[in-house]
């Protein structure tokens, strides 16, 4: 039987508004195992970004159950979270979130430097990862000098350099080129093969067909649905 990394038990989200509730997500149930690299896709407004957070477990559900290597994580203090992330879970923000007053090689190494490792290792390990993503010419660069599909480029680097054993990504190609587009996915894939998990929103409908699988979004309902349907 293949271990579970993530699982989600009858999942449900709600959000009071001024008008009355909204249901985002009802009784979702998935389980994603190492080396899974998944394509969440639905349109726009559909709540793939709100998803992802719940997964993160940046936001807590209305109700059902997120298992994290089989913990519960509804109980789960702050800290508790924090550390979560930081051993096990890589956020990829669709707006970067990258630290203005840092350059390149800060932001990507500082994950390694809340972790305490020495700077020596971690300066190795970021050149190469950003000679992977391609833009290892502006590591002493400030994020404002920088393009969009740039500091995309530089958040999937920072998000990567954990080495963690899920990765969630929110729109990670959306600022990209075809061609930069296609170099992130096949780094993707390499973390796949290191039996990574990774699970990719997205409206790129090529990239989205080479998943595994996809989950697809739509009124309120998640699904599992081949890759090529």
């Amino acid at each position: 039987m293949s271990k579970i990394l993530l699982e989600t038990i009858n999942l449900k989200k709600n959000y009071v508004h001024k008008n009355g509730a909204i249901q985002l997500f009802d009784n979702v149930n998935i389980k994603i195992k190492p080396g899974d690299l998944i394509a969440l896709v639905g349109p726009s407004g559909s709540g793939k970004s709100s998803f992802l957070h719940l997964l993160a477990l940046l936001d807590e559900p209305s109700k059902g159950k997120i298992l994290l290597k089989n913990k519960e994580t509804k109980y789960f203090t702050d800290e508790e979270k924090d550390q979560a992330r930081r051993k096990n879970i890589s956020i990829i923000f669709q707006d970067n979130n990258l630290l203005t007053d840092f350059t390149v090689l800060e932001n990507v190494m500082m994950p390694l430097i809340i972790k305490g490792e020495k700077n020596d290792t971690s300066i190795k390990k970021v050149e190469k990862l950003l000679k992977d993503v391609k833009i290892l010419n502006r590591i002493n660069h400030f994020p404002s000098e920088l393009s969009g599909g740039e500091q995309q480029r530089v958040a999937i680097a920072r998000a990567l350099i954990s080495q963690t054993d899920l990765i969630l990504a929110d729109e990670p190609t959306g600022n990209l080129d075809y061609k930069t587009s296609e170099d992130i996915f096949s780094y993707f894939l390499k973390l796949k093969k290191l039996n990574k998990a990774i699970i990719f929103a997205t409206h790129n409908r090529e990239l989205a067909n080479k998943a595994d699988y996809k989950l697809s979004i739509s009124k309120g309902n998640i699904k599992r649905v081949n890759a090529r349907s």
